[in-house]
């Protein structure tokens, strides 16, 4: 379906969906000069070995859509489409620039009204819209994890089945192994205060809906880490979900109407820095200003937001890492978030983190750029594809041999969390700021 086509004739084709999302993002188009530096970033290309699922293949349906030659209701493309997990590997790979991310949110938001969505992906944007009902779901879950029910139920059912429940399981707080470090400047390092050259910073964490509701450990954690850097933590009541599951579905109104609340919210905090601790949320947060370019009342106020935002990481780093006084226990390997590695293009920072810790044993993890098939809601819409690109991750965990994978994402987290949890692996997920700020804290008790 998808080959090479004459981009000046592209160029000066008509626009059969004027005013559409994807009308108004077209320019993108344009930049695709179709060299296929993107095929082998493309998880789904390298999984389905399917031109119509690369992206390079994708752009081709994209402007075929435009000029009008394939309908907006055409399942075929909307299957290559939906087949997309969105991670941007493309980007990172692509030497023209083509703004891939935005592209598929535009497309996916101009077929929407006319195709509609799955039923389950209408219940999950519902429920991360609505403050009432995700409180009350993120409950529900931490009710049913303390039970240890999720942790039966994916032992005991067929594993696509048990595979929710894994994801579940994997959340639940375990507390990393550490001893004391044999160097004793890095026990006086991790005692002593933050220099005093370094003017407290007022901060803000992002609350999140995820984290904030399954992951309250590593909230902690980022707490103990960000104080020691400097921090004075603040609070910025109002905020909510970030609205990324919704961009990434095409639901740009839903995502555009959660911005703003966040923004709002942040405004009234007026924080100098935001931090982020989930790498999905820290690049939409960062792209407020893409979101909201063309609302008039809030395209300023985005921008202003989004220059103040920072991954955690990435703000530590820049702040130069406080060693810590004790090493965590076992081998450890860094998985790179997709949103942290192609969204912000952090590789560096995180693994800064994980080399402050005195001792620890660090090994790397082959093809860590590569997509664990999360991406959000995907693993629930897409799970044959998800199920697919998962495996051979699982693979390089197994043979890097580490017993704790650090990642920064918490969909990241629970996918390879799962997918460990069933596959009998001894190995577990941690985020890099808990093995930070474990570093840090001797055990109760002491030794």
């Amino acid at each position: 379906m998808a080959t090479g086509r004459n981009l000046a004739h592209a160029a000066s084709a008509t626009c059969a969906l004027p005013g559409t999302p994807l009308a108004q993002a077209s320019a993108g188009l344009d930049a695709c000069v179709h060299c296929g530096f993107c095929l082998q970033a493309c998880p789904t290309y390298v999984t389905l070995e399917d031109e119509n699922d690369s992206p390079r293949g994708r752009l081709v349906l994209m402007r075929r859509l435009l000029e009008g030659e394939i309908p907006v209701t055409d399942e075929a493309t909307a299957r290559h489409l939906d087949r997309c997990l969105g991670c941007r590997g493309c980007e990172t790979a692509c030497p023209s620039g083509v703004p891939y991310g935005a592209l598929l949110e535009a497309t996916r938001a101009t077929m929407a009204p006319q195709r509609g969505r799955p039923l389950v992906a209408r219940l999950i944007l519902a429920v991360f819209r609505h403050q009432p009902l995700l409180r009350l779901a993120l409950w529900g879950a931490r009710l049913a994890r303390a039970t240890r029910l999720p942790h039966l139920l994916a032992r005991l059912l067929p594993s696509r089945a048990a595979f929710p429940f894994a994801m579940l399981a994997s959340t639940t707080p375990r507390r990393l192994p550490t001893r004391p470090a044999v160097s004793a400047s890095n026990e006086h390092a991790a005692a002593a205060p933050p220099p005093v050259d370094r003017p407290p910073v007022r901060t803000v964490m992002l609350e999140g809906c995820v984290m904030a509701g399954l992951f309250a450990h590593v909230q902690t954690a980022t707490a103990t880490v960000l104080t020691r850097h400097g921090c004075r933590l603040e609070g910025a009541p109002g905020q909510g979900c970030c609205g990324a599951l919704h961009a990434h579905a095409g639901d740009l109104e839903g995502a555009r109407a959660l911005a703003r609340a966040n923004i709002a919210a942040f405004e009234t905090a007026d924080p100098e820095v935001i931090v982020v601790n989930a790498a999905g949320c820290g690049a939409m947060l960062k792209e407020y200003g893409h979101l909201l370019h063309d609302d008039p009342a809030w395209a300023e106020r985005a921008e202003a937001l989004a220059s103040r935002v920072r991954d955690v990481s990435e703000f530590v780093a820049a702040r130069g890492v406080i060693p810590g006084a004790r090493t965590v226990a076992g081998r450890v390997t860094h998985d790179a978030p997709c949103h942290q590695q192609h969204a912000q293009r952090l590789v560096a920072p995180p693994l800064q983190l994980l080399r402050a810790i005195p001792g620890l044993d660090l090994v790397p993890l082959e093809d860590s750029d590569q997509c664990c098939g999360s991406a959000g809601i995907y693993n629930l819409l897409e799970p044959e594809v998800s199920d697919a690109v998962l495996s051979p991750k699982l693979a390089r965990i197994a043979e890097s041999g580490a017993t704790v994978v650090a990642t920064g994402n918490p969909g990241c987290h629970m996918q390879i969390g799962a997918g460990l949890l069933l596959s009998g692996s001894r190995a577990r997920v941690h985020h890099p700021v808990e093995l930070l700020a474990a570093s840090y804290t001797a055990p109760a008790g002491g030794g």
